[in-house]
């Protein structure tokens, strides 16, 4: 059989040579290591860079560039948007922090009170990653790790508490030292996480003594009306009082500032009649006769002064009487 195809046509097919191949493997290379070179940090977060699995750098937001092929490995962290840790309760839907619920809600707000009274404490924790490197590299799990510490702290302040404090007025000391227990916590096990808020949600008695902690509550709230309305009544009464009172002395010191200086002034005008008194008795005590006299007489009105010798006098004398003024 003849050879196919035939041996002239097979010396001219060449194979590509071993040049060839190397170069279109290099340019495969080169195009994807550009490919791998770069890449972008968002800008609510940093970039944690790692040369052969040892720390590098920290880059900020932006495009940047590093050594491809595995060389350097980036992890993006979201240092600069804050986020949360829900206790006893999830929120729907969320998806920015995979641990942001935990994975037995119930136990988690089970806890018991100083008093030793069951509660049912609901919670969200607030932080920041502070340092990308002791989040990455000096604790294993390190948001797992918030949870437990969190948990453990918050169970701590309630312990301490009564369960009446929990549910009424101690809410905000408890979330300021559950805030200081887990900055402290932070610190000490170097999570680079900053704890930024605490706050209490949902405060309940558990369901069989609901009913009653309701009731107790309702009695409260009646109490703390009955004294705001005793307050308001005595806001009311004892400022009218006092005024009225302030009033009554005001009043009462004018008057005593007028009798005394109208004493003063009698006194003052019987000493001067005196002086001239002594030095002119006779003089003196007419003069005081006939203005004693020109301030009595005008006011007796007319009057006729009949001897007592005189006879015959017609009785319809004063015929020149004014209407209003008496008869001798």
């Amino acid at each position: 059989m003849a050879d196919y195809p035939p041996r002239d046509i097979r010396l001219n097919l060449k194979l590509p040579s071993v040049g060839w191949m190397a170069a279109i493997f290099i340019g495969i290379l080169l195009i994807v290591g550009l490919w791998m070179s770069y890449y972008t940090v968002g800008p609510e977060s940093q970039g944690v860079v790692r040369r052969f699995g040892k720390y590098f750098q920290t880059v900020d937001p932006g495009l940047h560039f590093k050594l491809p092929f595995g060389i350097d490995t980036v992890t993006v962290l979201p240092t600069r948007r804050q986020l949360k840790l829900e206790f006893g309760f999830s929120t729907p839907g969320y998806t920015s922090n995979p641990i942001q619920a935990g994975q037995e809600p119930d136990e988690e707000k089970s806890m018991v009170t100083g008093d030793l009274n069951a509660a049912l404490v609901e919670w969200v924790v607030q932080y920041r990653i502070e340092d990308p490197r002791q989040y990455l590299f000096d604790v294993r799990n390190p948001g797992e790790t918030l949870r437990d510490l969190s948990e453990a702290a918050m169970r701590e302040v309630v312990g301490d508490r009564t369960v009446d404090e929990l549910i009424t007025i101690g809410r905000q000391d408890i979330e300021i030292e559950g805030l200081a227990r887990m900055q402290e916590l932070s610190k000490r096990y170097n999570l680079g996480i900053r704890v930024d808020q605490v706050q209490l949600k949902n405060v309940n008695p558990p369901d069989q003594v609901q009913a009653s902690f309701n009731e107790v509550n309702k009695a409260q709230q009646d109490r703390e009306n009955a004294i705001n309305i005793a307050n308001g009544e005595y806001n009311k009464v004892v400022p009218k009082a006092k005024g009225e009172a302030d009033q009554t002395i005001r009043a009462a010191e004018g008057y005593r500032f007028k009798r005394v200086n109208e004493a003063e002034g009698d006194v003052a005008a019987f000493s001067a009649v005196l002086q001239q008194y002594v030095k002119a008795p006779e003089i003196t005590r007419t003069r005081l006769y006939l203005e004693t006299m020109s301030e009595i007489l005008p006011q007796t009105g007319q009057k006729i002064i009949v001897d007592e010798s005189l006879r015959q006098l017609l009785p319809i004398l004063p015929l020149s009487i004014k209407p209003g003024e008496g008869r001798p």
